[in-house]
């Protein structure tokens, strides 16, 4: 038996609508064909329903488990200021790469929970996480971003150990990213970036002990 389902976290805006619905529908579909759950057909019509009514921004969160049952939640969204930038830290977890369910976003996340819990708030808005080999992988709840003054991001590949990011795959598609292998000497040496749908990209900084 299966002991997780499948996550999207949305952002929903009143004059938009979904932002990068499709890329969401897509990935949900991706991951479960990967994994043998059901066709997710009625997502869509889920998400709608249930934001009938709404006229403020919402994050959204969508889970499908392996009996094919969509369970859809709202809650206030609230932006980060334009100028905003993140401090992250180093995390002494390592991510196993061969582990290809962590190129799924699901509700499995001790490693990304305990990560997280390595640095109070106060200390780290976000916490990166490497794998076996030290590479760069992502952060607990986003992708990681370089620039080096060409205007194309550098993200990991998903073979390091980490999540298709919706915002990530966008980026890609649009060729405004590419992937590369990142270590973490280039993080002191170029721009740094985390970025999801939800939030889309935030400028950051790496605090070092």
């Amino acid at each position: 038996m299966t002991d997780f389902s499948l996550i999207e976290t949305l952002r929903w805006q009143p004059d938009e609508g979904f932002i990068r619905l499709r890329l969401h529908l897509a990935r949900l579909s991706r991951s479960a064909r990967r994994i043998g759950f059901p066709e997710p057909l009625d997502a869509a019509a889920k998400l709608e329903e249930a934001l009938k009514g709404e006229r403020e921004p919402r994050r959204v969160r969508l889970t499908f488990d392996h009996q094919g049952h969509i369970d859809v939640t709202t809650a206030p969204f609230v932006p980060l200021p334009p100028d905003a930038v993140w401090t992250l830290r180093i995390s002494n977890t390592r991510v196993n790469s061969a582990d290809r369910l962590l190129r799924i976003k699901t509700t499995r996340r001790d490693i990304y929970e305990a990560a997280r819990a390595e640095f109070t708030l106060q200390q780290a808005d976000e916490v990166i996480l490497l794998n076996e080999r030290q590479e760069v992988c992502e952060g607990t709840i986003t992708s990681i971003f370089l620039d080096d003054g060409t205007g194309i991001f550098t993200t990991p590949p998903i073979s390091c150990g980490l999540l298709a990011g919706v915002l990530r795959t966008e980026l890609i598609c649009q060729r405004k990213a590419h992937v590369g292998r990142i270590t973490l000497d280039d993080l002191d040496n170029d721009a740094l970036y985390v970025g999801n749908s939800l939030r889309g990209l935030i400028r950051a900084t790496l605090q070092k002990d």
